[in-house]
């Protein structure tokens, strides 16, 4: 099987760390030893020296050909996202994605995927601290401002810094399967993400929260006791506050309900049960604590596009 070739695009001022991504962990996949799966190299709209956010030089030896000889492209975080893609970046990601290429922006990347039109109907997120002039920018983009990476289609868009390395994981898990993935992230040294989906994938982050509130204490005895009830004034009584101080303190901290966190728990809950597991869809459903399997089924495809069923046929172990 031949290698995927994959092209990161490098401009003046580029993200060391969001350039070198990439190439660190889609270069260190392997689905056997010694057996390379991703080929990543590097373009430029101008052929020669780059300037990188760490006043580092860098020699790039591709133009943007090499968007059309490549499987994947990836934009990383651009430098200022008030500062639009050039013309002959925008052509040259249009071509790309009518020919149905993978196409990631990492961070600020997703400005320079919405600037070529890419991202309009679509779902996709970026760093939080440009939410608002993404929002503003890109109207018809089903904006997910509360994620870590989203995959629409042949578009996959993640928030800051950290974030790219699990897109990246993503990725390989998507083209390589979780044992794959899993392996890369232990050679990594970093938490393998076994959250996916077939149409879409949402990662929810875990919020930072203060101790004096006890939110964070609550959360993650919430989220070891999923399968218990975990009603509203059974995790207030715990905060040690009213319910409906509980449940603003909650939104304030989270930017979500408490329904809509646990729901998003029990499903990730479900996804590593049935990736791990023979257990039926009926015992999956107990576990992750939803009343009945209907509900689960509901929320499943909900959250993910997809059934339970069809999940474990695609990301189980083998």
């Amino acid at each position: 099987m031949r290698s995927i070739r994959v092209a990161v695009l490098a401009f003046e001022g580029v993200s060391l760390f969001h350039l070198s991504v990439p190439g660190m962990v889609l270069g260190t996949a392997q689905s056997a030893p010694g057996e390379p799966q991703y080929e990543v190299n590097y373009c430029a709209e101008k052929i020669g020296m780059v300037a990188s956010d760490q006043y580092l030089d860098l020699t790039v030896a591709h133009g943007l050909e090499l968007m059309e000889e490549s499987d994947v492209i990836v934009i990383p975080a651009w430098g200022d996202q008030l500062v639009g893609a050039s013309a002959q970046l925008v052509k040259a990601l249009q071509l790309a994605n009518a020919q149905g290429k993978l196409i990631v922006g990492l961070c600020l990347g997703s400005f320079v995927l919405g600037d070529a039109g890419l991202l309009d109907g679509k779902e996709a997120t970026t760093h939080w601290a440009a939410r608002e002039e993404f929002a503003r920018r890109f109207p018809e983009v089903r904006f997910r401002p509360e994620v870590l990476y989203v995959s629409d289609g042949n578009i996959v868009t993640s928030a800051g810094t950290v974030a790219a390395i699990d897109c990246c994981l993503h990725l390989i898990r998507q083209r390589l399967g979780a044992d794959v993935a899993n392996r890369t992230a232990k050679m990594l040294v970093t938490p393998p993400h076994r959250q996916g989906g077939q149409a879409q994938y949402v990662e929810h982050p875990v919020p930072h929260l203060s101790s004096e509130t006890h939110l964070s204490e609550v959360m993650a005895w919430a989220r070891a006791n999923l399968s218990n009830d975990l009603s509203l004034d059974v995790l207030a009584d715990m905060a040690k506050m009213s319910r409906r101080t509980f449940t603003r303190r909650f939104r304030e901290a989270t930017g979500s309900t408490v329904s809509k966190w646990l729901n998003a728990q029990r499903v990730a809950r479900a996804q590593e049960l049935l990736e791990t597991t023979d257990l039926p869809i009926e015992c999956v459903a107990g576990e992750a604590g939803f009343g009945t399997p209907l509900s689960f089924r509901q929320q499943f495809s909900v959250h993910l596009g997809t059934s339970p069923s069809e999940y474990r046929r695609t990301f189980s172990a083998k």
